[in-house]
């Protein structure tokens, strides 16, 4: 964390600054930026997956099935992928995220229906060209690479066709209607499909075997998903204890050199203990993160108050975003 913020003032409303708004701007100009969440792509810089979750990508790499990965939210599931896709050099992730209306085909195309009727209406004939209302979706992206890069109307959609595998992504399954995954079997084991609203496209396959997609799933574990897509699955399941969370905090430790080794094992102490509390809303890693950068903000104005503070759990507005669970802790003697 940079020096020229080791002076912030965190106590800016306290203070009334109406008669001289101007020097509230000028702090508010210079106020440190603490993200709560970096973008999939940066994080993939600093993720640290430990050694079962690298067996576990390695194996299905090795025998080309996708990758399940469960654990509650916040665990890193779905950066793991970006992780992967940044160490194998595959570009692009193709991110699909899974929704409570989601259908397998969603994942395949899209056809706009009611814009090819509405324009075969007003040309009063048959349109030459079905395909033109049609979009690829993430798996046939993944299926077909070149298709991104034929010709289009749309030339912004014009792109280098890839030139190896790409990474698939499919985020929270379990969210889906229940035979979101069944749906999905013949495709993601074949890597074919047809197009019946387009039938003179044929049938849509990888033509290359060479060119097989990296497919990796994710699920918050919401609910069972079914035995047949399970056998298909390599598995593996990522727990939030104190080895994760040590390695979360070793990756980005130069973020938190103002913080001391004793004072980030104490936290790591006063934060398990907050998750095995049983939280309706139990704070992720991340939030942890953000929660150790204010702190690191804070430290270098007064080390000694703030490790006596963190007993009490500071700035607990960055862990805790349910009100019955803050209730509970304001309630609780030792916390």
């Amino acid at each position: 964390m940079s020096d020229r913020h080791d002076d912030y003032p965190f106590d800016l409303v306290q203070k009334d600054f109406s008669e001289r708004p101007e020097e509230a701007r000028n702090l508010l100009r210079r106020r440190p930026f603490v993200r709560f969440l970096d973008t999939l792509e940066e994080g993939a810089n600093h993720f640290a997956p430990g050694d079962r979750l690298e067996d576990a990508v390695n194996t299905a790499l090795a025998v080309g099935s996708p990758l399940l990965m469960t654990g509650q939210a916040g665990t890193g599931k779905t950066q793991a992928a970006y992780w992967a896709a940044r160490r194998l050099g595959l570009g692009e992730v193709l991110h699909f995220q899974v929704k409570s209306t989601s259908t397998a085909r969603d994942l395949l195309y899209t056809f706009d229906t009611v814009r090819y009727f509405h324009d075969a209406n007003i040309q009063d004939a048959e349109l030459a060209s079905r395909r033109r209302y049609l979009e690829p979706g993430m798996l046939w992206r993944a299926i077909d690479p070149g298709v991104d890069s034929e010709e289009e109307e749309d030339s912004n959609r014009r792109t280098a066709a890839p030139s190896g595998p790409r990474l698939l992504l499919i985020d929270e399954i379990d969210k889906a209607p229940r035979d979101f995954p069944n749906d999905l079997l013949h495709e993601l084991n074949q890597m074919r499909f047809t197009v019946p609203e387009v039938p003179e496209l044929g049938e849509v396959r990888q033509n290359d075997k060479g060119l097989r997609p990296v497919v990796m799933i994710t699920s918050n574990n919401e609910r069972q998903l079914p035995e047949p897509f399970l056998r298909r699955c390599v598995y593996h399941h990522i727990v939030l204890d104190a080895d994760l969370v040590q390695r979360a905090v070793a990756a980005r430790r130069g973020e938190l050199e103002a913080l001391s080794d004793e004072f980030l094992d104490l936290a790591l102490r006063r934060f398990l203990d907050l998750r095995a509390l049983h939280l309706r809303k139990p704070p992720s890693t991340g939030e942890y993160l953000v929660w150790l950068r204010v702190l690191a903000l804070r430290v270098s104005g007064a080390p000694e108050k703030l490790q006596g503070d963190l007993a009490h759990l500071p700035y607990l507005s960055v862990l805790i975003k349910n009100r019955q669970d803050l209730q509970r802790l304001g309630a609780a003697e030792d916390v």
